[in-house]
């Protein structure tokens, strides 16, 4: 079976998961691009628990973990089925780590739903979530991110969703398509390890503008995944798209293994945010 190509990407505003720009059209060009997967498991940045488990639900429903956002946002489904058997298959090679299995307690989040909507919008490849243990530091990601490895060369796409810049409070909405100095600092900081050796990943913690551009971990350590995978495989990831969002949202994405360039052939700012949510407030 063809070894699947492992992705992360920068989701942002839920507002991505209806709007079209040149971040949702290079999900929706990788996904073209991809071989069919017999499913995918999605390290999400708002399943952010004091646990390692997976859903393991045949039918997980489509959470609306947010507010403030129109209506159409509120009615959109993604009705993907899930994986009982892939979610098993994680338990089983994370060992001796313990996985727990969800049956009730989660579904499918808007950290995986804005972006599996774009690229695979028939919502007919089972989806599988994996939570973030938050009580875990950064090499526990890592390692456990290798560890899912044999997952890719069964026909699962391993996908991680958040961003590397995530500062809800410090975001300017007369930023629409840039960054300030130190989000981009931090981005191509964690660029250059990801794209040369990325098991140094948790290095970055170092930098003088971690603080800034990480204040809370949630978003950043589903990029922990990818660069284990990447340990993992020996080499690099590349970038898919990258970018800016209200100074302080970083729209970087890569991939890890993909056959080929995805073609990128989309223009515009990255998801909205409505007028008078306050930013820390959106859940994005």
């Amino acid at each position: 079976m063809t070894t699947m190509p492992a992705a992360f990407i920068g989701h942002g505003s839920p507002m991505n998961a209806l709007e079209h720009n040149r971040y949702t059209d290079s999900w929706a060009a990788l996904g073209r691009r991809l071989p069919r997967p017999r499913a995918v498991l999605v390290v999400s940045a708002h399943w952010y628990i004091n646990a390692t488990a997976v859903t393991a639900m045949r039918r997980p429903r489509t959470i609306h973990d947010f507010y403030g956002f129109p209506d159409d946002l509120f009615a959109l489904e993604y009705p993907a089925p899930g994986a009982p058997e892939v979610a098993a298959e994680v338990a089983e090679i994370a060992k001796p780590t313990w996985v727990g299995q969800d049956v009730d307690s989660w579904g499918i989040d808007h950290g995986t739903w804005s972006v599996l909507t774009h690229m695979f919008p028939d919502a007919d490849i089972p989806v599988v979530q994996l939570a973030i243990n938050a009580v875990k530091p950064f090499d526990y990601h890592l390692e456990l991110g290798a560890k899912l490895a044999p997952l890719r060369e069964s026909g699962v796409m391993v996908v991680g969703s958040g961003n590397v810049v995530h500062n809800l409070g410090g975001m300017d909405p007369r930023r629409a398509e840039s960054g300030f100095d130190w989000a981009e600092r931090f981005d191509e900081a964690a660029r250059d390890v990801m794209t040369g050796t990325p098991d140094a990943l948790p290095s970055v913690q170092g930098s003088g503008d971690f603080d800034a551009a990480v204040p809370t971990p949630d978003h950043f350590i589903p990029l922990l995944y990818l660069a284990g995978l990447g340990a993992a495989a020996g080499h690099g990831a590349d970038v898919l798209v990258d970018g800016f969002a209200y100074g302080s949202l970083s729209m970087t994405a890569y991939t890890l293994g993909l056959p080929g360039d995805a073609p990128l052939d989309g223009t515009g700012a990255a998801g909205s945010v409505p007028s008078g949510i306050a930013p820390e407030n959106t859940n994005i």
